[in-house]
């Protein structure tokens, strides 16, 4: 009997090592990796900078705390804060971390207004993490089932509806900020209208109310720019990214700008681990490799050819609902569920993901060769063709 909680069901694939877009199982075989660690490992296994700053960082320093300066953690905030156009930031351990700390921004925002019950607008089939804050902000009555009672301060409206927002800014006089996803990614893969966030940077600052976006996937070079609102050029309050910031190192980040850069003073929010020296070295060496080339362009451009790829290949497929994404951030939604696609895809030698029941979704690396972007390409194809939704 494992010693494990039982918070994953029945695991039957064990991996051992990997190399830029490979891994392998205990029995030897590989796999390209198709999700790279559910979006994390975009500069792929084993990636030489990395490596070597996490065992250079690890003979000098490994924690200290925050009650005192740490260079890494200092020269990390600078990039990033660079590559985000943001003026600070603040740096936990996860995705669901860095959220906690724009909800609490957000909180008390609206409390030094002097507002009563600061609320939170958050979209339908959002996630957002799986603390108590975020759970409530994540649109999964799945997820959230058992752990009620959820916590109040949120209104939901659907994603990629504006005039749904304005309803909800008629209806409740207490709103503070907006928290959505510039794509939706357990959603389903839900790309918006190219005015969406645009639109959305109007409505804050109509209503004086916090943009805050969570770019924990789709951040760090994952939609063919370093954020996803680059492509639209609707700078965020506040912007939340972890996943493929560390390349597989645990860490995440809230960055601000403007007044919600000053919300936050000594003593309103800490960490013991966030921001360490190991974590930010290493993340560092990602942020240098994102920005000091033109890898993050190479990501729009193959995006771009994979999704017309499976568009050609798949078109006239009666099982297939839509083909959407946006740079390495692939969905193929069917008509049917097909979990079972992620079991029938590993016979093949190819790690892929479900979600939203019925959407493949695709995270491969940005380092993908030519060979084996088609091997991945083509095998998803077959699978897709061969599926049959009776055999569930």
């Amino acid at each position: 009997m494992s010693t494990l909680m039982n918070t994953y069901g029945a695991r039957t694939l064990t991996l051992v090592k990997g190399a830029g877009s490979r891994v392998w199982d205990d029995a030897g075989k590989s796999y390209i990796d198709g999700i790279s660690g559910i979006a994390v490992c975009g500069l792929g296994h084993s990636h030489a900078a990395v490596t070597r700053a996490i065992s250079e960082q690890a003979d000098k320093l490994l924690h200290v705390s925050n009650l005192y300066n740490i260079p890494p953690q200092q020269s990390l905030a600078d990039k990033l804060c660079r590559a985000a156009q943001m003026d600070k930031v603040f740096f936990s351990n996860s995705g669901a971390e860095a959220n906690e700390a724009a909800i609490k921004l957000a909180r008390k925002y609206g409390n030094d207004k002097g507002v009563e019950n600061p609320t939170i607008v958050v979209m339908n089939s959002a996630f957002h993490g799986r603390t108590m804050a975020t759970l409530t902000a994540t649109g999964n009555a799945k997820a959230q089932q058992g752990f009620e009672p959820l916590l109040p301060g949120f209104v939901r409206a659907p994603f990629n509806d504006i005039a749904a927002i304005e309803v909800l800014a008629a209806e409740h006089k207490n709103i503070v900020a907006v928290l959505v996803e510039p794509v939706q990614g357990e959603g389903g893969v839900r790309v918006p209208h190219a005015d969406y966030l645009p639109k959305l940077r109007e409505l804050c600052d109509r209503h004086e109310w916090l943009m805050m976006l969570d770019e924990i996937q789709t951040g760090n070079g994952r939609t063919g720019k370093y954020f996803a609102y680059q492509h639209s050029q609707a700078l965020p309050d506040v912007v939340t990214t972890a996943k493929g910031l560390g390349n597989g190192l645990p860490i995440g980040a809230c960055l601000a700008r403007g007044k919600a850069a000053e919300v936050f003073g000594p003593g309103n929010h800490g960490s013991t681990f966030g921001g360490n020296p190991l974590a930010c070295h290493g993340a560092e060496a990602v942020v240098d490799t994102l920005t000091g080339g033109d890898l993050i362009e190479r990501v729009a451009q193959r995006g771009e050819q994979m999704l017309q790829s499976f568009k050609d290949k798949l078109a006239g497929n009666d099982k297939v609902v839509d083909i959407r994404g946006q740079g390495l951030m692939l969905g193929i939604e069917l008509e049917s569920p097909c979990l079972e696609l992620v079991a029938k895809a590993r016979e093949l030698g190819l790690l892929i993901n479900v979600t939203a029941g019925n959407t493949v979704r695709l995270l491969p690396t940005f380092i993908m060769t030519d060979e084996e972007t088609d091997e991945l390409v083509n095998g998803v194809v077959q699978l897709i063709e061969q599926f049959e939704p009776n055999d569930e």
